[in-house]
């Protein structure tokens, strides 16, 4: 810890607020820094706990972007950089009617290899040669900023319906057609370089063999990220508060007070919505636009399934996704045990079910019709009767900030009005997964830091 001539309130224990007091007590001249959280465990939406049998199975994300250098910096610089592990081997599919395997040459959803979308089956004749039309096509104007609309106008409603919205909407929770393309970078960047997805995409460089995984996870579960980060935030000298409910925070001269306690600076990483609660009297019309920030509500059903009955053909998948047009509350399957190997159980095979997104609200439901929907969907899609040997129930009220089109412009905007001393981390700003939040809390603290 420095002199503690300066004092900084973080605001929410979830991974963003971890890694902002982190960031901030390891720093060479650090401040004095009080993390606040309502709940009595830290990690919000990083939770593993022990199920079936098998010690830490994960309640929320259960992986990290390997690419993206902020969830793997962490991870090492909290000590688990021996601790992470790659999904073994497997392939997802899309359930049409069916299962289907994904088309190579995809980039989300989008494709790159003409070739390879012909000889799928997911899409329609008609959808292929719509989609094969792509190159003759003038440019599109990125200037709705619709991830939907843009995909649409390239490929047609084909390959969007049953390729791009499911695969996005799983990672975002999203309904695609009213989610912002500046939100996924990965599209957006080329979309912005060039005419034509497929032109490009042929340029596009293979993956290396030696780019490494794709994904990371720790072996004990995204829980132990969050309580690593814990461990080593309080190490360097920052104080962890939980059950502590922020009730009001409020202007004091250049510092903030919380709850009645002096600070010099102020990070909210807590949601939009918590956040705009906390600023109402204090900054009004900054409150009144974190509240335009809409979210979305899941829920996460975790099975048992016995191994005995679960049949040879589906050993080789880690799971599958159901597009909008054919949902009904279930939007994708991952199938853990197989996904990961360190979950492998010779017993029964533990499945990890997505129910409700943007525009499905599932939380109006109580558990026992949340687990009867996902035993029934998937049994369906599986063509399985599921006689589960074991099941939990998680809801994630209010999980997905949903990034509308123009939402980086909002938010920036949102920033630039902030007076000195006070910024905002978080999965409602610049970016909804794990290293995206480690890197808001970072640059936070940096800004509020110096």
């Amino acid at each position: 810890m420095g002199t503690g001539q300066r004092r900084v309130a973080v605001v929410g224990g979830g991974i963003a607020g971890l890694a902002a007091a982190h960031a901030l007590a390891t720093r060479e001249s650090a401040p004095e820094v009080v993390l606040f959280e309502g709940d009595t465990r830290l990690g919000g939406k990083l939770h593993t706990s022990p199920f079936a049998g098998h010690p830490a199975i994960d309640e929320g994300p259960d992986a990290f972007l390997a690419r993206l250098p902020w969830g793997t910096g962490l991870a090492k610089a909290v000590g688990l950089g021996d601790e992470l592990v790659s999904p073994a081997a497997g392939k997802a599919a899309v359930w049409w009617n069916r299962l289907h395997d994904i088309p190579q040459g995809l980039l989300l959803g989008m494709p790159t290899d003409v070739l390879a979308l012909a000889k799928s089956r997911l899409i329609p004749w008609p959808g292929k040669l719509r989609a094969a039309t792509e190159p003759f096509r003038p440019r599109t104007s990125l200037d709705d900023d619709s991830l939907g609309g843009y995909v649409r106008r390239r490929f047609g409603d084909a390959v969007h319906l049953r390729l791009v919205d499911p695969l996005v909407g799983s990672i975002y929770a999203a309904d695609t057609d009213h989610f912002s393309l500046a939100a996924v970078p990965q599209i957006a960047d080329l979309a912005g370089k060039a005419r034509s997805i497929l032109v490009a995409g042929r340029k596009m460089p293979k993956p290396s063999p030696a780019a490494g995984p794709v994904f990371y996870a720790p072996v004990g579960g995204m829980g132990a990220l969050a309580q690593a980060t814990a461990r080593a935030a309080q190490a360097a000298g920052a104080a962890l508060r939980t059950g502590a409910v922020v009730q009001q925070v409020a202007r004091d001269g250049d510092g903030w007070m919380v709850d009645g306690e002096r600070f010099d600076a102020l990070l909210l990483a807590c949601p939009a919505a918590a956040s705009a609660v906390l600023l109402r009297d204090t900054l009004p019309d900054t409150a009144a636009a974190l509240a335009t920030i809409p979210v979305a509500d899941v829920a996460m059903v975790t099975l048992a399934i016995p191994t005995a009955v679960w049949p040879e053909h589906l050993r080789a998948l880690s799971g599958y996704l159901v597009p909008k047009p054919v949902q009904h509350l279930v939007t994708a399957a991952s199938f853990g045990s197989q996904k990961w190997a360190h979950w492998a159980n010779d017993d029964h095979v533990v499945l990890r079910i997505s129910l409700g997104r943007d525009g499905l609200p599932v939380l109006h439901l109580d558990d026992q019709q949340l687990l009867s929907a996902a035993v029934q969907e998937v049994g369906r899609h599986l063509g399985l009767d599921l006689q589960p040997t074991a099941s939990r129930v998680t809801r994630w009220a209010g999980a997905f900030p949903q990034y509308r089109p123009h939402h980086a412009a909002k938010v920036a905007a949102i920033e630039a009005a902030l007076p000195r001393g006070l910024a905002l981390a978080g999965a409602g700003y610049h970016g909804i997964g794990v290293p995206a939040c480690i890197n808001s809390a970072q640059k936070a603290a940096a800004t509020l830091a110096e």
